[in-house]
C-alpha cells in the first residue's frame, strides 16, 4: 500500500521506472492534445520530449503499469515511436585477475 510520508510527499511502495523513446516525425497539435490525456493515465508521472534529440521520456510507476503499456498508450496518442533508447547498460562482471603462482 502507498503512503505519502514527510514533507517531500515521498511514497512508499512505489516502483519508480523511467522509460526513452525516440521518434520519427514530430508530434501534431492533435497527439499533443492526446498526450495531455497519457499524462492522467493513473501510472504516470511524467512526459518529458526533447526536440533536440527527438525523445520521449515517460516516468511511470511499475506497480501500476509495464513498459508495454507505455509504449501502447504514446502510439495510440500519435507518436512515431521508431526505437527504445537504453537509459544505462549493465556492465560486464569483472573476473578476479588471476593471483600469481608461488615460486
Amino acid at each position: 500500500m502507498a503512503r505519502l510520508t514527510g514533507s517531500a510527499g515521498i511514497i512508499e511502495g512505489m516502483t519508480q521506472l523511467d522509460v526513452l523513446y525516440r521518434y520519427g516525425v514530430p508530434p501534431t497539435e492533435a497527439s499533443m492534445l492526446a498526450l495531455a490525456r497519457v499524462r492522467e493515465v493513473y501510472g504516470v508521472r511524467g512526459l518529458l520530449f526533447d526536440e533536440a534529440q527527438k525523445t520521449v521520456r515517460v516516468e511511470y510507476d511499475a506497480t501500476r503499469l509495464n513498459e508495454a503499456t507505455i509504449h501502447q498508450l504514446l502510439r495510440r496518442a500519435g507518436v512515431d515511436i521508431t526505437e527504445n533508447v537504453t537509459l544505462f547498460t549493465i556492465p560486464e562482471p569483472v573476473e578476479a585477475a588471476a593471483a600469481p603462482a608461488a615460486k
